[in-house]
């Protein structure tokens, strides 16, 4: 009997306007307070102090010039924010986009960064509105742990030169490469930027074990300056490599590019797009653990998107969600978007009023930095759990792992999830079942006015009628050994019933198989009933052939060895 078009229970698909619209509105619409904006000014305040020696470290790691990062952060943090998906998610330079960016700088230039992250912007929006989202949370876990132990690890070996002091004229991008020019420049390490490093390294990790309140990236990025300054130590700084910061926002323009430039970069556009997508919306999935909310994952990908396109117009890099400063934002007492948007206007006036002050940074101080961010997304308790949790996800977790770092993001990734896929389909093909024999007739329940009324036994209606059920998820990766267990049928029945009873879905592999086998006992006689099946496992099955006369569909096995009765009844007749 087929199901009402319309079901009261089930909920209706949410309309464009509700995936859609920025979370900022949603708040506005609700009620926006005084008390509300207090808390938010206190939330972007204490996120942009964190923000602030961040954005430059992640620039100047990835082979730009430290003010990349600072115009990403205010740019591409206040569109986040205020298009977002997401209550408290603060947008700007991640730690995880270093290796691709400077891999991109290297190879394309500046100029192809922006064409690529203009690309990456405008892909992320389609798939926002494509409502692409959503199947980002199916990428494996072992995949997103192995990729961000292998960026932690390209991370701490790309800062081994700050850190060092070491004088290298040429700094290779490829890890192998790069460790073999650091260990022939190992004569050259100076021992005042191993100071620095050490120190910022005891600062930040001192004041988060006994002032966890305090901001212990700024007070060491700033403590180190100042000393470098007092003392005249001889070490890199920000206005020694890159000259004095700019104290204004870049007037918006991009690079002129042709379609062969398009092409060469298309690659990277996508390495972009999806790591941007999967760093926001783990970011997101994070700030609803902790704040109790939800986020709206289409809205954040069609955010991020128009984030990236206006970040590079306006002279920065490639911005996303960032996890650690989102958490931040939350345990800050974040109650709206305002927070990040108020972040990204802090940074401005840092930019407008106090940029001069960069140039005194040192670089070993950025690299301590970001050797504890590198520590910090390693994940290592995570990682060590998955090694111990099976062979297949030690696996994924393990290539993943190795070809972020020896190889490509987007291939680790790429391979990863493929890997990842293969084997959920082996153990789902493992646990579907076929099963034969009396069992397979459940006993019959009592009707609801309480009247006893006894089984039915398979037996009664003949050894020529066979029942057959099928349990799980019957794919195209199960089909060879369903199939097995068919073909395995002796003599041909007069009767054969299958039970779809527990198959939830039945892809066009699995169907075809199943019309081939039914036509086989179709030209020996055979009666062949499917029972039980659900609506949409009955449509599967019938666009491949398996229609009325081949098979006759039946409510439950029940019915059908009634069915098979009513069949033997004009045999028995004298």
């Amino acid at each position: 009997m087929d199901v009402p078009a319309h079901n009261p229970l089930k909920p209706l698909p949410p309309t464009f306007r509700e995936l859609f619209t920025p979370k900022l509105v949603t708040l506005l619409r609700e009620g926006y307070r005084a008390r509300d904006f207090t808390a938010d000014a206190f939330a972007g305040l204490t996120v942009a102090i964190v923000a602030l020696p961040l954005a430059m470290a992640i620039a100047v790691a990835s082979g730009l010039s430290p003010e990349k990062g600072l115009y990403t952060a205010i740019i591409g943090g206040f569109l986040i924010s205020a298009l977002g998906g997401s209550r408290f998610q603060i947008g700007g330079p991640a730690g995880a986009f270093i290796v691709l960016i400077a891999a991109i700088v290297e190879r394309h230039g500046y100029d192809g960064l922006v064409l690529a992250t203009a690309m990456a912007g405008l892909m992320m929006t389609a798939a926002g509105f494509l409502r692409l989202g959503t199947y980002v949370k199916y990428i494996p876990l072992p995949v997103t742990i192995g990729f961000t132990a292998g960026i932690a690890v390209i991370i701490l070996a790309s800062q081994l030169k700050e850190l060092l002091g070491l004088d290298m004229t040429k700094e290779p991008s490829a890890l192998a490469p790069k460790l073999a020019a650091i260990w022939d420049a190992l004569g050259t390490i100076n021992p005042a930027a191993l100071a620095v490093s050490i120190g910022s390294v005891a600062i930040i990790v001192g004041l988060r074990r006994f002032r966890p309140r305090w901001p212990g990236m700024l007070i060491a990025v700033t403590g180190t300056a100042a000393f470098v300054a007092a003392v005249g130590l001889d070490v890199a700084t920000i206005g020694s490599r890159f000259g004095d910061v700019p104290r204004t926002l870049p007037l918006p323009s991009l690079p002129e590019f042709d379609l062969a430039k398009v092409r060469a970069v298309f690659p990277d556009a996508l390495a972009i797009a999806l790591l941007g997508a999967i760093e926001s919306l783990l970011s997101a999935v994070v700030a609803d653990g902790m704040s109790g909310r939800k986020h709206r994952s289409n809205c954040e990908l069609v955010a991020q998107g128009v984030a990236n396109v206006a970040s590079v117009t306006f002279g920065g890099m490639c911005a996303t969600g960032t996890i650690a400063r989102t958490a931040t934002n939350v345990r800050a007492g974040a109650i709206s978007p305002v927070s990040g948007m108020l972040h990204a206007v802090y940074l401005l006036l840092f930019l407008l009023v106090a940029a001069p002050l960069a140039a005194y940074v040192p670089l070993a101080s950025l690299g301590g930095v970001l050797v504890v961010v590198a520590w910090n997304m390693a994940e290592k308790e995570e990682f060590a759990g998955l090694l111990r949790a099976s062979w297949g996800d030690a696996t994924v977790l393990m290539v993943t792992f190795l070809l972020t770092i020896f190889e490509d993001l987007t291939i680790a990734i790429a391979v990863g999830v493929t890997l990842g896929a293969f084997l959920f389909m082996h153990r789902m093909a493992e646990n579907v079942e076929v099963a034969t024999g009396s069992h397979l007739v459940a006993e019959d329940e009592a009707d609801a006015t309480g009247a006893e009324r006894t089984g039915y036994e398979p037996a009664q209606y003949g050894s020529d009628v066979v029942v057959y059920r099928i349990s799980g998820a019957f794919f195209f990766a199960a089909t060879a050994s369903v199939h097995s267990a068919l073909d395995r049928i002796g003599e041909r029945p007069r009767v054969f019933i299958l039970d779809f009873s527990d198959v939830p879905l039945v892809d066009s592999t699995a169907a075809k198989s199943l019309e081939g086998f039914a036509r086989k006992l179709e030209r020996a006689g055979t009666h062949v009933y499917f029972a039980a099946a659900r609506r949409s496992v009955r449509r599967t099955l019938a666009r491949a052939g398996l229609r009325p006369p081949l098979v006759a569909y039946t409510p439950s096995v029940i019915e059908a060895l009634k069915m098979a009765q009513v069949e033997s009844a004009p045999r028995s007749a004298p």
